[in-house]
């Protein structure tokens, strides 16, 4: 059983954490951690000088808000958020935590994600450990 457990969250598959952390749940070790993390990719430099980030309006607080609540009064889960490239940060951050197992969501399939590769797939090729991914 995995005593450790990385979910990946992207933005737009905020629905889809409470199915994945269900999932985790159900193989977790007893004094297991789950870590809910969202890789925001940072602003590239060609675009950043014509764009003024303020600390009140900047998006990292209101995901970990939303992380936080899908994890809700777990004592067992962690949040975290950092930037970078999804399919190479989440596979770093597993390695820093040493996780088990990561639990990647996934859309179905479509000509352009084959050819241009998802986030998951790039996980699966990266990642020092086991890799579910749900659908």
């Amino acid at each position: 059983m995995p005593t450790s457990i990385l979910i990946p969250v992207a933005i737009d598959h905020e629905p889809l954490v409470d199915a994945k952390i269900a999932t985790a749940r159900r193989m977790l070790d007893r004094q297991g951690r789950i870590t809910l993390l969202t890789v925001l990719e940072a602003i590239p430099g060609f675009t950043a000088e014509f764009v003024t980030v303020k600390s009140e309006n900047h998006l990292t607080a209101k995901v970990m808000a939303n992380l936080k609540s899908a994890a809700g009064d777990a004592t067992d889960i962690d949040c975290r958020v950092t930037t970078g490239k999804p399919g190479i940060r989440i596979s770093e951050v597993a390695k820093e935590i040493g996780a088990d197992l990561i639990i990647v969501g996934a859309h179905h399939p479509s000509a352009m994600e084959y050819f241009l590769g998802s986030t998951a797939s790039r996980v699966a090729r990266r990642a020092p450990c086991s890799v579910l991914i749900q659908r």
